[in-house]
């Protein structure tokens, strides 16, 4: 996490705007959320059934939705953020963890001791950062899972640059807001810390601004239930397991 996002969320009002603003009910960003949380809890229930439930470690925790979304399906959580005032609304908003402040820079962090099998996230992180950080949070999650038994890593691409989002790439270059991201850039990025894609999945079509739209939302649902519109998506989710040290 760079030092602008440590900056900006000490505001307490920037956190309060994130958390009820951002993903204000019915909003584009909490739809997305929605349809993320079926899916992980399904991911969960399936990929570690008939063994211990897992223990999540959440990389840039924010306000704590990735943890939210497993509540009971985890043995124990345990957020990491930079920022003490977005770890404190995660637990106000009744996110159920441990949470851990690191900085910004330095040794990658070391995750708590908590036993296996794990489940690292790393949510609406990847776009807001530059490549070093970007590599910081899945060196992270290589320390969390040394090995393929030891779980699962799920990231979030919330810019796939193969989307109707990138139609705008043009008109927006150079604006430091704007950034996207491939799934080959994804792929590469995963692979350098050992870990392989075993699953990728798409939560919407549209871009925020087609959001109001009824006839576009219809559209939407429509084409997330066709076979291989997952890698058009503006939002994907990779997991990933550890194949190599």
């Amino acid at each position: 996490m760079t030092s602008d996002y440590t900056e900006v969320f000490q505001d307490t009002e920037a956190v309060e705007k994130y958390e009820s603003v951002t993903y204000a009910p019915d909003s584009y960003a909490s739809r997305i959320n929605d349809r993320q949380r079926d899916y992980l809890r399904a991911l969960v229930r399936r990929e570690f059934e008939g063994q211990h439930p897992p223990v999540q470690h959440d990389f840039a925790c924010g306000t704590g939705r990735a943890i939210r979304t497993l509540h009971g399906l985890v043995r124990e959580a345990h957020g990491y953020d930079t920022s003490a005032e977005m770890m404190a609304k995660a637990a106000e908003v009744g996110s159920r963890a441990y949470w851990h402040r690191v900085s910004t820079d330095g040794p990658v962090p070391t995750p708590v001791a908590a036993g296996f099998p794990a489940i690292v996230t790393v949510f609406r992180l990847l776009l807001n950062v530059p490549d070093p950080v970007r590599d910081r949070a899945i060196a992270f999650a290589a320390k969390a899972l040394p090995h393929r038994g030891s779980g699962l890593l799920v990231v979030e691409n919330h810019g796939n640059a193969g989307s109707l989002r990138h139609l705008r790439a043009r008109r927006h270059r150079g604006e430091r807001w704007f950034a996207e991201l491939s799934h080959e850039e994804v792929a590469a990025l995963l692979d350098r810390h050992g870990f392989e894609i075993v699953e990728r999945r798409g939560f919407s079509m549209l871009t925020p601004s087609l959001h109001g739209h009824r006839v576009a939302r219809l559209a939407d649902a429509a084409a997330r239930r066709l076979p291989g519109t997952d890698g058009y998506a503006v939002n994907v989710l990779y997991t990933a397991r550890r194949v190599h040290a």
